[in-house]
């Protein structure tokens, strides 16, 4: 554990990005959710860590330990139970992300066969019949990193990241790949994109997916992709 300024801590419950470690901090996060801490403001699960986010106040008034103790105490005393709790933990729901593959809508998806030695047709066969985990939601709100790709179709970044990537892009980037949600840089291999709106600050959850959640992907037409997003 470890402060992060003077209104969070940094829970590091593992060192690398992997399925134990992502059960331990799903494991963890959901005691927080059954019984908050004093002064509880957030927390942010990562792939390695959780970040908890408090008010000094609320806790300077509640104890007379200062506010980074108080929260280290109790995040020290619920452990256990978060490690008994990681081995009981079962992955969420299986959301289905409908994605037109290729084209427009996947302007980097030879570069990814070609690196994979592979046709556009085995790329597009390779992601879609894998099951992936978010790890985590980053980046940009919304934003979720998966874990799951095929090691075939692991390609590096582009060396010139694009200005612009429209929401919905689909996109590789090393072992990871993941959904852009919203308008932003980046320089991911985009090899297609959904209609679905990943994003939204309207809804009541912003945010259509989550850190625990299971994701596959459907590979959908260029006529399907224009009717779901209408």
């Amino acid at each position: 554990m470890y402060p992060l300024g003077d209104a969070a801590l940094v829970l590091e419950l593992g060192q690398a990005i992997d399925p134990a470690t992502h059960r331990l901090i799903q494991a963890f996060a959901r005691l927080l959710d059954q019984h908050p801490l004093p002064g509880l403001r957030e927390y942010v699960p990562a792939f390695t860590t959780l970040t908890v986010y408090y008010d000094c106040r609320a806790l300077q008034q509640a104890g007379d330990l200062p506010p980074y103790e108080q929260v280290a105490s109790c995040l020290q005393a619920l452990l256990p139970a978060a490690r008994a709790a990681a081995i009981e933990y079962a992955p969420g729901a299986l959301v289905e992300i409908p994605v037109c593959y290729g084209g427009e809508f996947g302007p980097d998806l030879e570069v990814v066969a070609q690196h994979a030695q592979v046709t556009a047709e085995e790329v597009i066969a390779l992601h879609a019949q894998a099951e992936y985990l978010v790890y985590m939601v980053g980046f940009a709100p919304g934003f979720p990193y998966l874990g799951g790709l095929d090691a075939q179709l692991a390609t590096p970044r582009r060396a010139q990241p694009r200005p612009l990537v429209p929401a919905g892009a689909v996109g590789i980037a090393g072992m990871q790949t993941g959904i852009y949600s919203l308008p932003t840089p980046g320089g991911w291999q985009l090899i297609g994109r959904t209609p679905l709106r990943l994003f939204d600050a309207g809804r009541a959850q912003p945010s259509l997916l989550k850190a625990g959640q299971r994701l596959r992907f459907v590979s959908i037409s260029e006529a399907e992709f224009q009717r779901l997003a209408s």
